[in-house]
């Protein structure tokens, strides 16, 4: 298998049922700022809203999406988000409305990692080198 020079992934989406809510978790958690995407003609009944990314493609990015048929919950694609240190992050979930299932850990020379679940019921990571 060869191995890519650039990193192959581009995008990431986070199906969700409840929008604001699950907007207000992420805002809190990760203190950033969500964006409202404009859906283009022909995409049915779909609401997005755009995690901060880097145009010049540097970066991966990804939305909070409610789509029909697309449902938020544990067991498919695991998300980490990445942290200077993911015990801040940490200490914001369960005052944000969600649950943390794995506290921050080692995961010896690839640094430390914290699993949770979102308000959504999504299970997702926070991963630091600190």
């Amino acid at each position: 298998m060869t191995t890519p020079t650039n990193n192959p992934f581009t995008w990431v989406e986070i199906y969700v049922e409840d929008m604001s809510r699950a907007q207000k978790f992420y805002e809190t958690v990760l203190a950033i700022q969500l964006d409202k995407l404009p859906m283009p003609e022909g995409m049915g009944e779909m609401e997005m809203l755009s995690f901060p990314w880097n145009e010049e493609g540097k970066n991966i990015s990804g939305a909070l999406v409610k789509m029909e048929n697309m449902n938020p919950g544990a067991g498919g694609t695991m998300v980490y988000f990445a942290c200077d240190d993911c015990s801040l992050e940490e200490s914001r979930i369960s005052k944000a409305g969600g649950k943390v299932l794995q506290p921050k850990m080692s995961i010896g020379d690839y640094g430390f990692c914290t699993i949770f679940m979102d308000t959504e019921g999504n299970t997702v990571g926070l991963h630091s080198m600190k």
